[in-house]
């Protein structure tokens, strides 16, 4: 599979981050200990159940610190895992499976429990047609693993960064006199710069909904923080005239009723933000 080109990059950093710059750059625990020429093998092993993630990403850092290692993959990504498994096996150079050991780890267990947090979130929401979805309070630097791990756990991306789509929110808004204001500037800026960029409108309440369809030139609104009753009236008053997503106060509890309420898509800031790293382990074999 190709890699965002964002991966080769932060693989890059990672290990000059790990391994040191410059004269006095190395993994000296592990060359101090291991001969250079040993050979040897190893098993990533799973010690906590949840959906797997970033064995891709995996083999790509293994190849990176040492081209000559070999993987053999036996558990794929988005697969559902348990204490004992074994995703893959690489083999090679002692020194370089040791040197790798920890970055593998570092991105496997981020992004497994990331995909873990979006599946069951996903699983809340099966029986309606809403969507989940991911935000941007994600890792700097690190967007693109934690949203590839979002859609591998079944969820779906929200805009990337602030340059895929104009979101429109509450400060925007106030900054700009007000929801008619803010969409005819929005509008006249693309017309002036050749853009079509698709255009969100963060909303606090019915009245702002009211304003926005009266406008338009918006694609989506946003329904943040609404009380259920009223995501319901939002969604009856729009009534697929746009698309329609509840943000605000989203757990794994409230998530079921929220998507039951009719809206088109759910975000949910918790999904990279508030995700714990699951169990997983390299041993020697």
């Amino acid at each position: 599979m190709n890699l965002p080109p964002e991966a080769y990059e932060s693989i890059r950093l990672a290990l000059d981050e790990d391994l040191g710059m410059g004269p006095g750059r190395g993994d000296h625990s592990t060359l101090s200990t291991v001969p250079a020429a040993e050979q040897g093998r190893a098993r990533l092993l799973i010690k906590q159940a949840g959906l797997l993630a970033g064995v891709e990403l995996a083999r790509q850092i293994l190849h990176t610190v040492d081209p000559e290692l070999v993987v053999e993959h036996h558990i794929a990504d988005g697969t559902p895992v348990s204490p004992g498994d074994m995703p893959f096996h690489v083999s090679g150079s002692k020194q370089s499976i040791l040197t790798a050991e920890r970055l593998v780890l570092n991105f496997m267990q981020r992004m497994s429990g990331i995909a873990t947090l979006t599946h069951r979130y996903v699983e809340r929401v099966s029986h309606t047609t809403c969507r989940v979805l991911d935000t941007r309070k994600t890792t700097p630097g690190l967007r693109w693993m934690e949203k590839w791990a979002v859609r591998i756990g079944g969820g779906h991306n929200h805009r990337m960064g602030l340059y895929d789509m104009i979101m429109i929110k509450d400060n925007h808004v106030d900054f700009c006199g007000g929801i008619a204001p803010a969409l005819s500037t929005v509008a006249r800026y693309q017309q002036e710069r050749g853009l079509n960029l698709p255009v969100e409108l963060e909303t606090r309440n019915l009245d702002e909904v009211r304003q926005a369809l009266a406008h338009g030139g918006m694609q989506r609104i946003m329904l943040d923080n609404y009380p259920l009753e009223l995501l319901r009236e939002a969604v009856q008053l729009i009534n697929g005239q746009v698309e329609t997503e509840a943000s605000g106060g989203v757990n794994l509890d409230t998530v079921g009723p929220i998507a039951e309420t009719g809206v088109d898509f759910v975000s949910v800031g918790a999904l990279t933000h508030s995700a714990i790293a699951m169990d997983i382990s390299l041993k020697a074999l």
